[in-house]
């Protein structure tokens, strides 16, 4: 939009070729220029037979609609080009209107070219000049006694034509704004959206890889300096760690060839459910694992967390806690599911230390029970052991 001094502004379009109103609108007003200058003509040789200026008046109505004609090729922009053809056909018509008044009506779609063409006050000075031509030729055209309307109605209707025009142009350039303002906010959401989405996915990522991968690697590295330490003096044992180094190993990688394809734990893939999935954890961990209450269905999602929640606790005890025993318990409420890990170890302060010594493993755990509706809560005494619970609501999720 280009803002003229005054405060005038005024849309200039870019080319009536990206607007389909644009260009039915300047068909219009081919066909009206061409009507009213052939109306023209033949009424001026109506009235006037075969006389001197005759030549004259033929030739420059066929220079005009010649000049008319080469408006789309020279473009619509308001480049010099553009406005050196309008000046020629402006000068041309009023030679025209002054040899022959009947061609004043020809100014209406010379209006709409020249405010589609100049800037705002260009284009004003031109329907000034395009009018005062008019009222010219109402007058020398007027028969009889003084009318008004010969000063009055010229005028008026350049006014009219140019008022709705510009209201027109802004309408429009309002609402490619909007437009525009749309799209771009559909582009920022459409950013916010994939950012967010990124955000998720890196916190999905790392809990998944911390409650798996990383676990299981800790585990197996504790085996290993444990066999490296027994190797010379206890050869079986140290075979025995490498053995269970070894078995979980093969467990993480089919963790992680499922967790490539975003697929359930391997526990779980394996066909016998959370308590199953759970008592072959605890048996690992070599946990005590006991299921109280009436089994419900349980969605994939919440058996997926639960079991998540518990490899990521037991992996905390094992490593932190130097626990003599710890026990699951999975207990069926009418309302919710809750997970239960207990062990008698070291304990912790929560309220020092609410994520243990690493810092991840229990934020981990709530943002997947916050995620399901549920709620952790861990009860710890330094050298009391640590409870831990992890409570999903069934009616959410079922």
């Amino acid at each position: 939009m280009e803002k003229e001094a005054g405060g005038l502004d005024v849309t200039r379009p870019t080319g009536t070729e990206q607007d389909p109103d644009a260009r039915w609108l300047a068909r219009v007003m081919h066909i009206a220029f061409f009507l009213l200058l052939g109306a023209s003509l033949a009424r001026f040789l109506l009235r006037h037979p075969w006389e001197e200026r005759s030549p004259w008046i033929v030739a420059l109505s066929g220079a005009l609609a010649a000049l008319y004609l080469l408006g789309p090729v020279v473009g619509t922009r308001a480049a010099p080009r553009r406005i050196a053809w309008l000046c020629t056909v402006v000068a041309v018509w009023i030679v025209l209107v002054v040899l022959a008044p009947s061609f004043a009506w020809c100014a209406v779609p010379l209006f709409y070219t020249g405010l589609r063409t100049l800037p705002a006050r260009a284009a004003l000075g031109l329907v000034t000049l395009l009018t005062a031509f008019v009222v010219f030729a109402q007058v020398q055209l007027a028969h009889g006694g003084w009318d008004p309307n010969l000063i009055v109605a010229p005028p008026a209707v350049a006014a009219l034509a140019t008022g709705v025009f510009v209201y027109s142009d802004r309408q429009a350039a309002r609402q490619r704004a909007l437009i525009d303002d749309l799209i771009r906010t559909r582009r920022e959401l459409a950013a916010i959206e994939r950012r967010e989405g990124t955000l998720a996915e890196r916190q999905r990522l790392s809990m998944e890889i911390h409650d798996t991968l990383a676990q299981g690697l800790s585990s197996q590295q504790m085996l290993l300096q444990a066999a490296d330490r027994t190797w010379d003096s206890d050869p079986s044992t140290a075979r025995r760690h490498v053995r269970t180094a070894e078995s979980i190993a093969e467990r993480d990688l089919a963790e992680a060839r499922r967790f490539v394809h975003d697929l359930a734990p391997a526990d779980l893939a394996e066909g016998g459910g959370l308590e199953e999935a759970l008592r072959g954890l605890a048996a690992r961990e070599s946990a005590a694992f006991r299921v109280d209450g009436t089994a419900v269905p349980l969605p994939e999602r919440v058996q997926s967390a639960l079991l998540r929640i518990a490899q990521g606790a037991l992996a905390n005890i094992r490593e932190h806690a130097g626990a003599e025993s710890a026990a699951l318990t999975l207990t069926y409420l009418d309302d919710q599911v809750v997970l239960d890990i207990a062990d008698d170890g070291r304990g912790f302060d929560p309220v020092e230390k609410p994520g243990g010594v690493r810092g991840h493993g229990l934020p981990a755990m709530g943002v997947r029970a916050r995620q399901l509706g549920g709620t952790l809560t861990v009860e710890s005494t330094p050298g009391e052991g640590t409870v831990l619970s992890a409570a999903i609501p069934l009616s959410l999720e079922s």
